[in-house]
């Protein structure tokens, strides 16, 4: 049955076969100190280095049989095949982009003239009010935002089991984001009408996919964050247990008592790398009364009185071992914790991407046996996000 479909994804440690990127653009290049806050980056990076470093990503992937898609090409293919879409993708963004009224139609004019695939990068990157000739009388240099976190294609939508959760982002900074996500997953060759859909970015209620951890065929595990509701995990829990599609059985809710931005999403501090292997956060367990675990079947919702580590070998079938993120040391653990320490991408059982400033990590990943392969991150990491938070898997093989 899974032949039929363009997506699949039943397991975070299952050989990586194809994955969804964005290759930084110019949206980098319009980071100001000023902007920092507002569009949720934390410093301005320098883009040719960043791409530099997101290329040996992608062609680590590449090396190790893995398919690369990039979203912005995917939906430039898309609108091509249909000026329906290009015109709508168009409509969509002006929309939602929080331009002033007044700059909407110079911004249809300046973006519609471009072909498709410039079209889409001019989205992304933004558009100054010196490009568009209109007159800066606020101070604000822009006159529509860049997206600089579309680097991180973990978030926009999830791959779960044959489908798809497209999101509604917790900030109105990133809510575009998902336009892309939307329109290449319902219209794109590829996809259309091979997916289903567990979540539409128009619902109510904030999800976003660093807080979401498949774990196996029957299993999710979701994190209640700063910026993912229980009232959207929800949604995804009786959609994915009641459909007749997939064998999900239930949702384990990690809620991050914590939401600070350091515990932006669960994957910055837990992340599953093998059948029996998570790295984590040693905070996760120093002060495991901060944290409740759930469980949604469909009984309902109930508490679960067990510690991670126990309930999780419980629902794995074996003991497992979890990683401590920067050892043993707490100065170590919280440097190496900010700087992505936990978000790996694993692209077979015991075998990860990480980034090589986490070197306390990395090398307790060795001592387990788990082969690591390193990529560079003097700027990619200044977004905080890491080889996970940038990756998302579209297929993966079933362990």
């Amino acid at each position: 049955m899974k032949d039929k479909y363009a997506i699949n994804v039943y397991s975070e440690i299952g050989t990586l076969k194809s994955v969804m990127l964005h290759r930084p653009g110019d949206e980098l290049s319009n980071l100001t100190p000023d902007l920092l806050e507002r569009l949720l980056f934390d410093d301005t990076p320098d883009l040719p280095i960043a791409q530099q470093e997101h290329d040996e990503l992608a062609k680590v992937l590449r090396d190790n049989g893995v398919e690369v898609l990039y979203i912005e090409k995917m939906v430039a293919e898309t609108i091509a095949q249909d000026k329906n879409l290009r015109t709508d993708l168009l409509d969509r963004f002006l929309k939602e982009s929080g331009a002033k009224p007044e700059h909407i139609e110079p911004l249809r004019k300046y973006l519609d003239k471009l072909s498709d695939q410039d079209m889409v990068n001019k989205m992304i990157a933004g558009v100054t009010k010196y490009e568009l000739g209109v007159e800066n009388t606020d101070g604000y240099p822009l006159a529509m935002d860049p997206l600089p976190n579309l680097l991180f294609q973990r978030d926009p939508f999830a791959s779960v089991g044959n489908g798809a959760t497209v999101h509604q982002m917790f900030t109105v900074t990133r809510r575009r984001e998902t336009i892309f996500a939307d329109l290449v997953l319902h219209h794109h060759p590829r996809f259309k009408d091979k997916v289903n859909f567990w979540y539409d970015r128009n619902e109510e209620g904030s999800i976003e996919g660093g807080d979401v951890l498949v774990l196996n065929h029957k299993t999710l595990i979701i994190g209640a964050s700063q910026r993912t509701s229980i009232d959207a995990i929800k949604k995804v829990a009786k959609r994915v247990i009641e459909s007749p599609e997939i064998s999900y059985e239930k949702v384990i809710v990690f809620d991050l008592k914590t939401k600070n931005r350091a515990f932006m999403h669960l994957d910055t501090v837990f992340t599953n790398i093998d059948y029996d292997k998570f790295i984590a956060h040693p905070l996760i367990f120093d002060n495991m009364s901060e944290f409740k675990l759930y469980e949604i079947s469909k009984d309902g919702m109930t508490e679960i009185n067990k510690q991670l580590d126990e309930y999780l070998s419980d629902v794995v079938g074996k003991k497992i071992h979890i990683v401590k993120c920067g050892g043993e040391d707490p100065i170590a653990q919280a440097r190496e914790q900010w700087n992505d320490g936990t978000n790996v991408i694993t692209i077979k059982p015991g075998e990860v991407i990480a980034y090589n400033r986490n070197h306390i990590t990395i090398a307790e990943l060795k001592k387990l046996g788990v082969k690591v392969h390193v990529i560079h991150s003097a700027e990619l990491s200044r977004g905080r996000g890491g080889p996970r938070c940038m990756t998302m898997p579209i297929w993966r093989e079933d362990i």
